[in-house]
């Protein structure tokens, strides 16, 4: 029963901080503005790993490999402190460890992919005007514009003669 629970907070804990550190891979990959108060509050979280990182791994080809490398060790961390609470053995699963580490990061980018575009549809019905839209508008372009471009948009489409007569 312990374990059960202490196997829930550790998933729950180190997939939300995997995926603070590839959201902000995804802002800085995006350009979001650093003065948005989304930019400034993952920063925040994430830069107690991520500074001692970037003065060994350079950034390259636009993107900080820095922070993607924090994920993948916290995806590493994750994975060891599962083995130690379930079987106590790590020399037996480092190399499937270090492995399965990609494999959850890859796991936590899609994932927060899909939370976010899902949020971005809710906002647009809930509150299209919310603090948060723009920031999550620029981070889905990319992702959504071709999309966009095979699919017509539905809403706010209405002719000034079908709504003002």
């Amino acid at each position: 029963m312990f374990t059960e629970i202490a196997l829930f907070l550790l998933d729950t804990v180190f997939t939300l901080f995997g995926m603070a550190l590839l959201l902000r891979v995804w802002m800085q990959i995006t350009r979001l503005p650093t003065r948005n108060p989304v930019s400034q509050g993952v920063f925040q979280v994430t830069d107690w790993l991520v500074r001692p990182l970037r003065r060994v791994i350079p950034g390259l080809g636009g993107i900080d490999w820095a922070t993607v490398v924090a994920a993948w060790l916290t995806a590493v961390a994750f994975l060891l402190l599962v083995a130690v609470l379930t079987s106590g053995d790590l020399l037996d699963f480092l190399p499937v460890v270090l492995l399965a580490g990609v494999l959850y990061v890859l796991k936590w980018g899609i994932s927060l992919v899909m939370w976010v575009t899902l949020l971005m549809a809710i906002l647009s019905w809930v509150n299209p005007h919310s603090p948060i839209t723009p920031a999550i508008n620029y981070l889905t372009a990319p992702l959504l514009r071709p999309i966009q471009r095979v699919v017509p948009r539905l809403g706010a489409s209405i002719s000034r003669r079908w709504c003002c007569s």
